[in-house]
């Protein structure tokens, strides 16, 4: 491996873990005023990185976090970056085609960000597990859901493929 690649993939992997980080921390805190409350009703968060539904999960955390960071210069490149370590090379073909025709982001099927997230284990088999990723559009009982399955690669963890559940 080039040192050249070697520094890629150890800056992406930096990338990653702090956006990773920063995607807990507001997790943590919610997204109303009683910051305070929802921060002492969950006090820790964990993870393997040898779990592949956790691997979705700080995939989904971070990107959310960057493409909302709208404000940010560097949040572009970083939603870039992750889609690079997290995504195979043909996943992230099919979200440029899926961006290209339907001018929304290809890894939340939508034009806008959502405001809540969550990943679930569906199954596995042939060397792939599957996860569902279910986005809150919104807050309270009325809010807009919208529902991605994930494949992913059981040997390398990346993402193999997206698709919006209907």
């Amino acid at each position: 491996m080039s040192v050249r690649s070697r520094t890629t993939l150890l800056a992406s992997t930096a990338l990653a873990g702090g956006l990773v980080l920063a995607a807990v921390t507001p997790a943590l805190a919610g997204s109303t005023a009683s910051h305070t409350t929802r921060a002492a009703a969950v006090s820790s968060a964990q993870g393997d990185p040898r779990n592949v539904t956790q691997h979705v999960a700080d995939f989904y955390g971070a990107y959310i976090d960057a493409v909302w960071s709208t404000d940010d210069k560097s949040a572009g490149d970083a939603a870039k970056a992750l889609r690079a370590f997290y995504l195979s090379a043909a996943a992230q073909k099919k979200v440029g085609a899926f961006e290209k025709k339907e001018h929304a982001d290809g890894v939340l099927f939508a034009q806008n960000v959502p405001v809540k997230w969550k990943v679930a284990y569906t199954g596995s088999g042939a060397g792939h597990a599957t996860s569902r990723v279910t986005l809150f559009w919104g807050e309270g009982p009325h809010a807009e859901v919208s529902r991605i399955d994930v494949q992913s690669d059981l040997k390398t963890l990346k993402i193999t493929d997206l698709k919006s559940v209907r």
